[in-house]
């Protein structure tokens, strides 16, 4: 008899815990989903949308002198009145007496008027501040990266994009001796310096040293290529019409040539790796920001025959450069066997196994591999899962990240996948392989990315401090 009030005593105290536990990843995520109020969040702030025009003079790019648009690029991190109710009404608790929802109704609906008015002028004010601290962040004689990254993470002014993106990608690592030093200092550089001084110079030699490389490697007839060299070109060739096939600016000939230059010159000075294919994806949101400096409206819309031929080899050179920088910080996802990518799913597995047993318990018990899904996730990090539209602001996150962005993905794909924690615990195998290859993100918006996001920072500051989780 005491032995089984002892064990009913056990069971009473595993299930407290284990709500206590619930209760706080609940209030942890409610914190976070603070963020798509306008609400402020450690080093990630959300740009929801103004209902006022800011002054001309606040809106002028550093760069091209020109005003934001809000459809720029095709894109707008500023959320629309539709989806600022959508979060209004979702984040409003609800009762559970009809009685008294139809004695408040009135009061009720007065409440969340006022609410709603605070939440646009928090808003408003947000995004006023916001775009003050970026201006502030850009136009002094050096940009600090680090107050970059941070504002950059939360998303990043469209019209702003190229220049921060720019300054955000680092090169290579550089070393030099200091005067009279005698060890090496580490010394790290964006594409674009952070000196302002020095930036256009910089940018020009870079952009001429790319047009050297074109003319070496691509404008030359395939007589003086290798037969390895000529294989890859045709495939390049193959897969750039296939690229964003969903875009019709990207099935422009003019812009399948370039993205084609692009890849194979890069291909050619990176030999350990050489193209593979899902690179061509990676080209592309560099692409659509740097030609954002010289096109208006959406991106459907856009033509580069207006365009002239410097224009556009600036463009090219600026993709190339900042191509290799992301690339450079992942080399071993494109080498033989693509180790890196095998590596960050077996990471993917274990994470979402401690996040949410009963999805992995069901994935494993259906004999569906991680690899068969999440290796195209990697591969062309999200860019085939999520509307084209989205795109960029996933990647205002990516590139802020930095020499961190990959191991970040995974707890980005571990959100990813358990926005369909329910559903996929439904499915069988067959329906798992075909939902996981065609996921409903066709009508997303930025409140779903945001989610996404928001989900994977608080997944990776509660357990960015315990490694161990990822290890069986």
């Amino acid at each position: 008899m005491n032995g089984s009030n002892t064990n009913s005593r056990d069971e009473d105290r595993r299930k407290d815990s284990s709500n206590t536990t619930l209760t706080s990843l609940n209030q942890t995520l409610r914190n976070v989903q603070g963020l798509l109020k306008g609400r402020s969040f450690p080093g990630k702030v959300m740009l929801t949308r103004r209902t006022d025009p800011l002054s001309d003079s606040s809106l002028r790019s550093p760069d091209t002198d020109r005003s934001f648009s809000n459809k720029h690029a095709g894109t707008s991190e500023w959320l629309d009145d539709s989806v600022e109710d959508d979060i209004q009404s979702k984040s409003t608790p609800s009762t559970n007496s009809t009685g008294n929802k139809s004695r408040t109704s009135t009061s009720s609906g007065e409440d969340t008027s006022k609410e709603s008015q605070k939440s646009t002028i928090g808003a408003r004010a947000t995004d006023s501040a916001r775009l003050m601290k970026f201006t502030k962040a850009l136009s002094g004689p050096t940009v600090i990266l680090d107050k970059l990254r941070e504002l950059a993470w939360s998303g990043v002014p469209p019209y702003l994009r190229p220049t921060v993106w720019r300054l955000l990608l680092m090169m290579p690592s550089l070393w030099y001796k200091g005067l009279g030093m005698t060890s090496a200092v580490h010394c790290q550089q964006g594409y674009a310096p952070t000196n302002s001084d020095r930036r256009e110079v910089v940018l020009r030699r870079k952009r001429l040293e790319y047009l050297d490389c074109v003319a070496q490697y691509y404008d030359i007839p395939d007589i003086q290529r290798t037969d390895e060299e000529i294989t890859m070109l045709r495939q390049i060739s193959v897969d750039c019409p296939r690229t964003v096939p969903d875009v019709t600016f990207f099935q422009q000939a003019e812009v399948q040539k370039s993205l084609e230059r692009i890849l194979y010159t890069w291909a050619i000075r990176h030999p350990a790796s050489g193209y593979v294919q899902g690179i061509n994806d990676l080209a592309t949101p560099f692409l659509v920001v740097f030609l954002s400096e010289f096109l208006e409206g959406s991106v459907d819309d856009w033509t580069t025959l207006d365009l002239p031929p410097e224009k556009i080899s600036d463009i090219e050179a600026d993709c190339y450069w900042c191509l290799s920088k992301l690339l450079d910080g992942m080399q071993d996802h494109y080498t033989f066997a693509q180790p890196g990518i095998q590596r960050l799913v077996f990471k993917l597995k274990e994470l979402v196994r401690r996040i949410d047993e009963p999805v992995s318990r069901h994935i494993e018990e259906q004999g569906l591999e991680f690899l068969q899904f999440a290796f195209r996730w990697f591969n062309c990090l999200l860019i085939r899962e999520i509307p084209f539209h989205l795109v960029t602001r996933l990647w205002d996150t990516y590139l802020a990240e930095g020499d961190a962005l990959p191991d970040f993905l995974v707890y980005i794909f571990a959100s990813f996948l358990l926005t369909w924690s329910d559903k996929i615990q439904k499915l069988d195998f067959q329906e798992m392989v075909m939902f996981l290859q065609h996921l409903p993100t066709e009508n997303w918006n930025h409140v779903e990315l945001e989610m996404v996001l928001s989900r994977a920072y608080m997944w990776h500051t509660m357990f960015k401090s315990s490694p161990s989780h990822f290890s069986s």
